[in-house]
């Protein structure tokens, strides 16, 4: 007998509400996560560039796969060096 276990699944899932968007950007740090989709990037990079030209301060990262959730390491360097994230990808 063959038990295949989905870990995806989820009996009850997790509600969360969504957290307030700030009013503004200034003075706030963004994080850009680069989640390794093919191009995905070229936007993010262009993006960045347009929020710094804007004095946003912002910081680049880049998950290993797109196959996978970002790496804990990741994850927690991010929460610990920006106020909110953005993540893009693109085919």
């Amino acid at each position: 007998m063959t038990v295949l276990l989905d870990p995806t699944s989820e009996r009850s899932p997790t509600i969360r509400p969504r957290l307030p968007r700030p009013e503004r950007l200034d003075g706030l740090t963004i994080g850009i996560l680069d989640i390794a989709k093919p191009r995905g990037d070229v936007f993010l990079r262009r993006l960045g560039e347009r929020l710094s030209e804007r004095g946003i301060a912002v910081r680049h990262y880049a998950k290993p796969t797109n196959t996978r959730v970002a790496p804990l390491p990741l994850r927690q360097q991010i929460a610990a060096e920006v106020n909110l994230v953005i993540e893009g990808l693109s085919d």
